[in-house]
């Protein structure tokens, strides 16, 4: 069950396993030490799916988030795009992009959006009207590339 919710909206059980699987893909998995907490979270929507292990355990199992322009860049952005281990091969990646485009296009029909995309990600991003708009750069010790959608999507 794929679920949206603003910052406040998440319980304390979502908010701990969503910074417990981001830190098992993005700190331990990829051996990348960086800040992950960092004050955008409260300033973005959630997208998450979710099993429930009984009780009020809850795990994460695809993740993204999208921070309200302003804030990261001047447009709205989506990051922190996870399949946890155990979820992969699935397509949860693709259907969460997919969902999150949708209420980009909804909420703001007009404007493009930027991400800061895993080089070795570029042609996944470029499927859904993204396109690099910068030279690789290294982040954290793993090659990026800035990226925003085409003006096209716009146009339809």
């Amino acid at each position: 069950m794929y679920e949206w919710k603003r910052f406040e909206e998440l319980s304390a059980a979502e908010i701990y396993e969503i910074l417990r699987v981001r830190q098992e893909v993005f700190v331990v998995e990829q051996n990348c030490v960086y800040q992950d907490i960092d004050s955008l979270d409260q300033v973005s929507w959630h997208l998450f799916a979710q099993t429930n292990n009984g009780g009020n355990s809850v795990q994460i199992l695809a993740y993204l988030r999208v921070v309200f322009p302003g804030h990261k860049y001047i447009e709205p952005s989506i990051g922190r795009v996870l399949t946890a281990k155990e979820a992969r091969g699935q397509g949860s990646g693709r259907l969460l992009m997919e969902k999150a485009m949708e209420l980009l296009k909804a909420e703001f029909p007009k404007q493009e959006v930027r991400i800061s995309a895993q080089k070795y990600l570029e042609a996944f991003y470029s499927d859904f009207g993204f396109m690099p708009v910068s030279e690789p750069y290294d982040e954290d010790g793993i090659p990026h590339i800035e990226m925003v959608t085409a003006m096209e999507r716009h146009a339809r």
